[in-house]
């Protein structure tokens, strides 16, 4: 859960730990999740100065005089710290403790999020930008939840769903996970996410197991592994499958604004029925 800030005591980072931010205004920002990359980058001009290799959003950030920094699991540290940032930001899942713990043993400032759920990002990130950016809420939060409010689930019953993210070993989103809750707002059961006997948040489900769950839809994300049409589908046989964009899966940021549109079109078109043969 989202931690406050005592009244008059130290900022907080989602984990509850304090984030000492100086006395000036948060001027260099590094960010070690594309997601949060993009969420910054939308908000405002200048204020990133590092990013990972895998961040690719906004469109432009190429150009952008921002320093690539390694991998969001093995950040080069040294480098950080020689970006001399006021601020790296990180998140409790995309990011390993041992490297957040050495940024901080550096002297950086980090602020990590943690984020289980669509109410959680939202918060989150308010709290990120505002709070830990000094920045005004950008139009784009409002608009992410003004579009997830009006979301309508898909047409007919729940229906179960079998959601990989990886194969060889096939993984699936099991409890407590942010796309998780999204596709619930979409009207899809995730049996693997209520079973008792399976707490972990991905686990790994063979697939002699997955096809007995007897799912009436497979989702295959392009992310983090990238499922095809020649690679995922095949492994379903008889089982509609949904390849729908990563991105607008798991990313909490400005793609939030547009996510229901696309994942509800991406969902449906796997779930209508065929046209009759002429």
């Amino acid at each position: 859960m989202t931690s406050l800030p005592a009244p008059g005591g130290p900022v907080v980072d989602d984990l509850g730990a304090a984030v000492p931010l100086g006395t000036g205004p948060v001027r260099r920002v590094v960010s070690l999740v594309p997601s949060l990359t993009e969420a910054l980058a939308a908000t405002a001009d200048g204020l990133l100065v590092g990013a990972t290799d895998w961040c690719s959003h906004p469109a432009g950030l190429a150009d952008l005089p921002v320093a690539r920094i390694g991998g969001t699991k093995n950040p080069d540290v040294a480098r950080i710290a020689a970006l001399a940032p006021d601020l790296v930001i990180a998140n409790d899942e995309e990011n390993r403790r041992p490297d957040l713990d050495a940024l901080r043993a550096a002297g950086l400032p980090v602020w990590v999020t943690d984020i289980r759920t669509l109410d959680q990002a939202l918060h989150s990130l308010d709290r990120l930008l505002t709070v830990g950016c000094g920045l005004p809420r950008p139009p784009w939060l409002d608009a992410a939840g003004a579009a997830w409010a009006e979301v309508r689930p898909l047409s007919g019953e729940a229906r179960r769903a079998v959601v990989p993210i990886w194969r060889r070993p096939w993984m699936v989103l099991g409890h407590d996970t942010f796309a998780g809750d999204l596709l619930r707002r979409l009207g899809l059961r995730l049996p693997h996410a209520e079973d008792p006997s399976r707490p972990e948040r991905y686990p790994a489900v063979p697939l002699p197991e997955l096809l007995a769950a007897r799912p009436d839809l497979v989702v295959l994300p392009d992310e983090p592994y990238r499922f095809t049409a020649d690679d995922g589908p095949e492994a379903f046989p008889g089982i509609p499958s949904a390849l729908v964009s990563g991105r607008h899966l798991t990313w909490y940021g400005p793609s939030l604004v547009e996510a229901p549109t696309v994942l509800a079109d991406q969902l449906a078109r796997a779930v209508q029925p065929a046209p009759p043969a002429a």
